[in-house]
């Protein structure tokens, strides 16, 4: 298993941690799908401060999607080879 951290966009936490899809397109979905399948992930942990707050902050760089506010998670997958999306 590998171990990474990325910057992951907020928008997208709540379904990948969740499932929970309400707030998101079809295309968001396909997106986020594409990359847990291709990097083969197993977890996603947003860090938190002692209170149990995110950080958040904005990048133009995020793992995958157009510039936004993100998270730097840490990510365990399977995939020796992963590619930025």
């Amino acid at each position: 298993m590998n171990r990474t951290t990325e910057k992951i966009p907020t928008w997208s936490l709540a379904y990948i941690i969740n499932g929970d899809v309400t707030t998101l397109t079809d295309d968001e979905v396909q997106t986020i799908d594409r990359w847990m399948k291709q990097w083969q992930v197993q977890d996603v942990s947003p860090p938190t401060d002692e209170e149990g707050n995110a950080q958040p902050y904005f990048t133009h760089y995020p793992l995958f999607g157009l510039p936004t506010e993100v998270e730097d998670c840490e990510i365990l997958y399977l995939n020796d080879n992963p590619t930025k999306i």
